[in-house]
């Protein structure tokens, strides 16, 4: 008699354990681990779908009380076991139920239906079918579109219906006739839509300098004494890191392992996909949330099946079923986006190291502007460190100007672009050069600061700046401390103090106005909707056909483009302004990143960076490109106020429908946790930043705490109190651990 463990796929916290089932005898060469089954559940017939995740022939509970397994769903994909063993891992590290982890770890739940090609075979022997060609050519008119079609076939034997019909517009017809003749046979194959398939392979292997061959060879030296590590490969920008992974991924190949290559998706164009496919053509694989399901799905099949090597997509390529999996790189490896924002709230640097771990494979991190929590591993030894300090064919890094914009409004100059600014964009128009103009409005939401002196203002209890809200009050997020808005800057008396209103939209206008007729393209949410949106903003600008290409981050995201000689960085310090600790972090990051984009070909590049705080640590480094300047600045910050990587975050959410409810269930949480008396931070319940979202209140709880574990365990009782208390009935509760934005 054969049992099976079944989770119930529902995401309550009451049914988040298994459920023992009886397997009939007519499935038991069907049910398998990781399959999805329909189960009798509850009383009165009700049935429900559930996932297997353990076989075993003992029974658990008296066998009158075990239920039969209705049937096994065949329209639904089974989870492999390595699967499962790193959906309980996310579940235990993150705090989510264990069906919301299963279904994480499994990008494709549904199969799909399959698309099929026809394909004709040549059955005549070499031998018969020059005799027939012969025979053919005897004629006084032969047929040439029959003539062609054997012509193939004796070259090929195995051609494709479509190359016959539509690539070489013979005539179907005589297909049929050939096949009534018995000189061929008509099969169907099995179809895989490959959105890569139609670029053309050039297979260019580049030869690596000296730093980058250092940094090879040394991963693939542990590699070979079975020395699996994760390395922190940091390299300038343009120092060529995409080069080195290229020949870790051969090695890998020749070796017969796989490779998923994590891109963060924002980065994840044609021209990066491009990339990969030409070095290594139809092995390569891509999954994006682009892509149709039925593309996603024989991307799916074909990792399982070995015919795809080479995974390349966002955060939800980490989970492709590959079978013998020798190595993940993450690209770009301090980008926010490989923080999953929906439970569970999984970081896709921890899961991959985890899921390395179990498949006994490496681990490579690639950036330019490490993370401060990876920096700050390898330092520790946790991770290795490899350096590569200079460009490719050592061009030189762009030439820097930092512009105080203090200045330029006690000068008069109140326009969007400074005058140096200007003066390059003129100088570099008239030479038919490229322009990149990066506005950074990430995290301006409710921040407050001075025109006149750049003064933002912070709390004074937490260093990071405060929030305004609705009732003109500024809250800080991370220990709930209350002022009113002021009227006038509190460091200069100046009436121009608010918030930032400047959007992509109002710079083109301000290009327009400063240089009629240029070319401009721009680049932000609103024009890049669509499955092809990015690629074809970022093919017209490679192509030449704009002069001048405006954006948010979106534009500074990996993208080579060999005439951009100038790079404006128009309001610097905006995300420096945000109500985040890690605004000097993200500054740093994506300043360094623009300024990465100029000066990439033969030319010298030149960068301008605006700003109302030149004299702020994280500007400096980015304009010098200095990263160890940054971390050590930083990282004092974070040791002195308990930030990670120093100590552990658990930030709890409380959403609901009526605000008392929220505010009333954040406070019983807040209550519970300071009743512990442990040296555990916790602040005190507050609105979140945006504190209501589609009619639903919104109210937050911050604690730190030095070991992850106690978070964990805090998390737990929470849950536990959750499940036997019904009195805020209609309010949910979230938990985000070491969360990459405040609420």
């Amino acid at each position: 008699m054969l049992f099976c463990d079944v989770i119930v796929d529902l995401s309550l916290e009451k049914l988040d354990k298994t459920f023992q089932y009886r397997v009939p005898n007519h499935l038991e060469n069907v049910v398998q681990e990781g399959c999805s089954v329909v189960i009798p559940f509850g009383n009165g017939g009700r049935t429900l779908n559930g996932f297997v995740l353990s076989l075993s022939k003992e029974p658990k509970i008296e066998l009158s009380r075990i239920k039969d397994i209705i049937e096994v769903r065949d329209d639904q994909i089974t989870i492999e076991s390595q699967m499962i063993r790193l959906a309980a891992w996310i579940k235990r590290n993150y705090g989510s139920t264990m069906n919301l982890a299963l279904k994480t770890v499994l990008p494709i739940k549904t199969k799909e239906k399959t698309k099929q090609e026809k394909e004709v075979h040549l059955l005549l022997s070499d031998e018969e079918a020059r005799e027939q060609r012969n025979l053919m050519l005897k004629k006084t008119k032969p047929s040439k579109y029959k003539l062609r079609l054997l012509e193939l076939l004796m070259e090929q034997r195995v051609i494709s219906w479509d190359v016959i019909s539509k690539e070489q517009e013979i005539p179907t017809s005589h297909i049929r006739d050939f096949e009534k003749l018995g000189w061929v046979e008509i099969q169907l194959k099995r179809a895989y839509r490959n959105p890569v398939k139609e670029m053309e392979r050039m297979d260019e292997s580049h030869p690596l300098n000296e730093e980058q061959s250092r940094a090879v060879t040394q991963i693939l030296k542990n590699h070979a004494k079975n020395i699996e590590k994760t390395y922190l490969l940091y390299g300038v920008t343009g120092s060529g890191k995409t080069e080195v992974y290229m020949h870790l991924i051969q090695k890998m190949l020749e070796e017969g392992k796989e490779t998923i290559v994590l891109i963060p998706e924002i980065a994840l164009t044609r021209q990066t996909v491009m990339r990969f496919y030409q070095r290594f053509g139809d092995v390569v694989s891509i999954m994006n949330s682009r892509m149709t399901p039925g593309e996603r799905y024989d991307q799916f099949e074909r990792a399982k099946k070995g015919d795809c090597k080479i995974m390349v997509g966002p955060r939800s390529a980490l989970f492709t079923p590959f079978q013998n999996l020798g190595m993940i790189i993450i690209d770009e490896e301090h980008e926010n986006s490989y923080k999953s924002e929906q439970a569970p709230k999984y970081h896709a640097r921890s899961v991959a190291v985890e899921r390395a771990r179990m498949a006994n494979a490496s681990v490579v991190l690639g950036s330019a502007t490490p993370s401060v929590e990876s920096y700050a591993k390898a330092m520790e030894g946790e991770y290795e460190l490899l350096r590569l300090t200079k460009r490719v064919e050592e061009r030189p890094l762009p030439e820097c100007d930092v512009v105080d914009l203090r200045a330029e409004l006690k000068s008069g100059n109140r326009t969007i672009f400074s005058r140096r600014l200007t003066e390059l964009m003129q100088d570099r128009l008239a030479k038919g050069e490229q322009i990149m103009l990066f506005l950074n409005r990430r995290g301006m939401l409710g921040t407050i600061s001075c025109r006149a002196c750049g003064e933002v203002i912070k709390c004074l209890h937490c260093d990071v700046p405060m929030s305004l809200h609705r009732n003109q009050k500024l809250i800080c997020h991370y220990c709930g401390h209350t002022i009113a808005m002021p009227k006038t800057c509190p460091s200069c008396n100046s009436p121009y103090i608010g918030g930032f209103r400047m959007g992509t939209e109002k710079v083109e206008d301000s290009v327009q106005k400063l240089f009629p007729g240029v070319k401009t393209l721009r680049m932000d949410a609103d024009t890049t909707k669509g499955k092809e949106g990015h690629a074809k903003i970022l093919e017209k600008f490679e192509n030449r056909e704009a002069d001048i290409l405006i954006g948010t981050q979106m534009i500074v995201k990996g993208h080579d483009f060999s005439n951009v000689t100038l790079v404006g960085i128009l309001a610097a310090d905006m995300s420096l302004n945000a109500n985040d600790y890690r605004g000097a972090e993200r500054t740093f990051q994506l300043l360094t990143q623009a300024a990465g984009r100029a000066g990439r070909g033969d030319k010298p590049g030149n960068v301008v960076i605006q700003t109302y705080q030149p004299e702020h640590f994280s500007i400096k480094a980015a304009a010098k490109q200095d990263y160890e300047e940054f971390y050590a600045h930083e990282i004092i910050y974070r040791k002195m106020l308990r930030y990670p990587p120093c100590a552990h975050m658990l930030m709890i959410l409380v959403t609901s429908p009526k605000e008392e409810v929220a505010s009333a269930q954040a406070k019983e949480i807040e209550k519970m946790i300071k009743a512990r008396r442990e040296r555990i931070f916790c602040s005190s319940a507050e609105p979140a930043s945006i504190a209501k979202i589609q009619d639903v209140y919104r109210y937050v709880v911050y604690l730190k705490d030095a070991e992850y574990d106690r978070l964990v365990e805090i998390k737990d009782q929470i849950e536990n109190y959750l499940l036997n208390s019904n009195r805020y009935s209609n309010a949910m509760v979230w938990f985000d651990f070491d969360p990459m934005s405040s609420f």
